[in-house]
């Protein structure tokens, strides 16, 4: 305790740089913790669960002959798979499924018409509780989810709408379907944030229809998830799976058409944490935290051993008045752990004033972030960081000889601060280049042309309006003179898209799967801008019931399966779920460029079809998205058509959306990952600027007389500083060129993930490098440029 008080009482002594040390190591400790507190939640996902490891995903694995097998497993499908799993297969405790309805946070009303919003809507089995444990605060389950018109909701909700009580009994409507009523019978317990799977509202799976509930083949929307028995292994069940598909199945008649495959069963701790991209989030993160601490430590290190010289004749006082070795240790660590207090204590304070940016970076609460367990993993590393910056300079302290109180204490530590110095210059080095390639290829993505134009576009989500008053809207808003074209589609490029098979007419072969557009308005390809390559484009107050459009890769692939060598257009072509029957077949009007479906991170490949929507719009069921294309996009202009939209179509809170906005929050994970390693990047080089400025005190008061004598002999200003910034060169230049190294082979890593990614030039890392260098040498000279000038007589005097 004494040490302690005398370490507290040292705090505000001059010639320490305690101010320093507790603030760099302070802004390394907010940040690097943060990251790794990112690191173990994603690695926590879904292990809340009870049991969590004996549950899993189906996934179907179906592929043809000359597709990779390997490559197609998909995480939907269809209805009648996961019941027959516990029905048929012993080893299966119990199976459930759920279908996702709406978006990523679809918006519902109350009869007050007060509207809210929830997270994910799902349909699920009775039983979907008995696989994933989640506390019910109120109701019952099973009773509930037989019941089409009944459903569940998360305490967020229940406490929106007045309270886990006070929301039985309540009725809403959702935006996309306004016509029908769902009433709450039951609240259960938000599911936290670490879980692939975390839906606000649930409602019965009996609002599908009976033949999706029931089909095995085709139509996979479904997910299905099994709780095996305690010992059991998800891969040892596929046999028996693949024996039941047979069952349910005509397998021979599938492999007529080219297709094979089965079910398999994925762990549930796997959905997120075991993805590729995950798992190279987690690595980076990682690395960043590891090189911001480990800047952070070696800068503290590194002001400490600059302080020797002064401290040097402290230490040797302490010794003459019987300071024993066990005494010094005492109180120098002491120092170190006073400093570290307070250095968290800073950190704790950051990460609260920038709570807001923290959370929005790493998509997650604070209080997800920093669990118990976490917090376990955090101490251990400040203790780790402790144990390190006490002890290195305590070993050099106690080494200091007790003549040093009696005259000029001289003994240089360079090696060590040189040492010291060259690790950071390569975590500088590395985190830099890494920001630069990240940089890249998160602009790429942004303003990568996508192959249709949506720079002036809108689109407003019409789901659930009346097919008459979406075509009355429609037709006004095209009269504003702002707007240049209008049309409507079934879904949009980004959202991805859902798969087909082709076949032809009298043949039971399934040639390959496509990804299906659906529907699409008049005009749509004027309005998107998409080249029509041959043939030509639906035209509108026509019949198009029979026709379909296809595009480039289709016509490659019809080569290759089909041999048609003629090209494609005006012949004739099937398509599961829109051939029925036999005699359902669409003709060939046109060929599109190939367009990208999805977004660069999850690029589909596939040939796509469009088919024409504009009697499938008016007839019983509608397109839910409606396109406005402006002459100029502008705040103003989006404002009217606002209007408009909201006039024809009343009671509805939904906006126009800015099509290129869309585009952009698509890489909002990415645009995070970025600003997240220029945050490390910056502090990285700040702590780094502020040891090496150290370092220059440092060096330029030891080396004070020979640079005095130097300047008698007549050596320039700039001769001394040319001398100086040599000595940091020799340790830089190699130090930097390393950091490049290790930063390249990263980003090599890195970039696998990507579909579509930048190509690695040395030219970018070196222009790094160079601009790193003169940073450094720029700082060198400006703390030296004093001493390079002072007059020699006043440092030869004080010798």
């Amino acid at each position: 305790m004494k040490s302690f008080i005398i370490a507290f009482r040292s705090l505000l002594k001059k010639g320490r740089s305690n101010g320093i040390k507790i603030i760099s190591l302070g802004v390394g400790l907010a940040i690097g913790l943060v990251l790794i507190s990112k690191v173990c939640f994603n690695r926590s996902f879904d292990t809340f669960y009870p049991d969590a490891e004996r549950i899993y995903r189906i996934h179907e694995n179906f592929y043809r002959a000359n597709e990779d097998k390997s490559s197609n497993a998909y995480d939907r499908i269809p209805g009648a798979v996961a019941p027959a799993m516990k029905a048929e297969i012993p080893e299966v405790e119990t199976a459930t499924r759920l279908v996702r309805v709406g978006g990523d946070k679809e918006l519902f009303f109350t009869p007050d018409k007060k509207r809210y919003s929830a997270r994910f809507v799902m349909l699920a089995d009775t039983n979907v509780f008995d696989v994933f444990s989640i506390p019910i605060l109120i109701g019952n389950p099973k009773e509930i989810l037989a019941r089409p018109d009944h459903v569940l909701v998360s305490r967020r909700i229940a406490e929106n709408l007045g309270g886990i009580h006070s929301a039985l009994g309540q009725t809403f409507q959702f935006e996309f379907n306004p016509v029908k009523s769902y009433t709450i019978a039951g609240v259960y317990e938000d599911i936290p944030e670490n879980s692939h799977l975390r839906f606000e509202i649930v409602g019965s799976i009996q609002l599908q229809s009976e033949q999706s509930r029931s089909n095995w083949l085709g139509n996979e929307v479904y997910l299905g998830y099994v709780k095996l028995y305690p010992g059991i292994a998800g891969e040892s069940l596929h046999p028996a799976m693949r024996r039941m598909l047979e069952r349910h199945v005509d397998m021979e008649e599938l492999r007529k058409s080219g297709i094979e495959g089965s079910f398999i069963l994925k762990p549930m701790l796997e959905m997120y944490s075991g993805t590729d991209v995950v798992k190279n989030m987690n690595s980076l993160l990682l690395t960043l935290a590891v090189v911001l601490l480990f800047a952070a430590m070696l800068n503290y290190i590194l002001i400490v051993l600059s302080t020797l010289l002064n401290r040097s004749k402290e230490v040797a006082v302490h010794k003459c008045y019987g300071a024993s070795e066990r005494n010094l240790f005492s109180m120098i660590l002491s120092e170190t752990l006073l400093h570290m207090l307070l250095s968290i204590i800073l950190a704790v304070i950051l990460i609260w004033i920038f709570q807001a940016k923290v959370e929005e970076l790493l998509n997650v609460t604070l209080r997800g972030l920093f669990t118990p367990d976490t917090l376990l993993v955090l101490l251990g590393v400040c203790t780790v960081l402790f144990f390190i910056t006490a002890l290195i300079p305590t070993y050099i302290f106690l080494r200091i000889p007790v003549a040093a109180a009696f005259r000029n204490y001289r003994e240089s530590r360079r090696y060590w601060k040189l040492f010291l110095l060259f690790v950071q210059f390569i975590a500088t080095a590395y985190m830099v280049s890494l920001l630069v390639t990240i940089n890249r290829q998160y602009t790429m993505m942004v303003n990568d042309d996508p192959g249709y134009a949506y720079e002036k576009l809108l689109y407003y989500d019409a789901s659930g309006v009346d097919p008459a008053v979406q075509k009355q809207a429609l037709e006004e808003v095209s009269r504003l003179s702002i707007v240049d074209q209008v049309s409507s589609s079934w879904g949009l490029p980004f959202s991805g898209a859902s798969g087909n098979n082709i076949g032809l007419p009298g043949d039971n072969r399934e040639l390959f799967n496509v990804a299906d557009l659906y529907f699409v308005g008049d005009h749509y390809f004027s309005l998107m801008e998409i080249p029509i390559v041959s043939g030509e484009a639906f035209r509108p107050n026509e019949p198009n019931s029979g026709k379909i459009m296809v595009s480039r890769r289709f016509v490659d692939k019809m080569e290759q399966l089909a041999g048609w060598k003629d090209g494609v257009l005006g012949k004739s072509i099937q398509v599961t779920e829109h051939s029925q029957y036999q005699d359902d077949v669409f003709t060939i009007i046109g060929i599109y460029e190939d367009f990208r479906v999805g977004t660069v991170t999850s690029n589909d490949l596939r040939a796509s079809v469009l088919f024409c929507g504009n009697e499938f719009i008016y007839g019983t069921h509608t397109m839910p998205y409606l396109l406005i294309k402006l002459h100029q996009l502008t705040p103003d202009n989006i404002l009217k058509v606002n209007e408009v939209l909201k006039a024809a179509m009343p009671g509805r809170n939904m906006e126009v959306v800015p099509y290129k906005a869309s585009m952009v929050n698509l890489y909002r994970e990415s645009r995070n990952f970025r600003d997240s390693i220029l945050i490390g990047g910056v502090v990285t080089l700040i702590i780094t600027l502020m040891g090496l400025m150290g370092y220059t005190t440092d060096e330029t008061n030891r080396r004070s007389r020979e640079i005095a004598i130097r300047k008698v002999n007549g050596a320039t200003a700039g001769d001394i500083l040319r001398i100086i910034s040599r000595n940091i060169s020799f340790i830089a230049v190699p130090a930097l060129a390393l950091g490049i190294i290790i930063a390249y082979f990263s980003s090599e890593e890195w970039l696998r993930q990507f579909a579509d990614r930048i190509s690695l030039h040395w030219f970018i890392f070196l222009a790094g490098g160079i601009g790193i260098y003169i940073i450094i040498i720029s700082s060198v000279l400006f703390r030296a440029w004093r001493v390079a000038n002072n007059n020699p007589a006043n440092s030869l005097k004080s010798e």
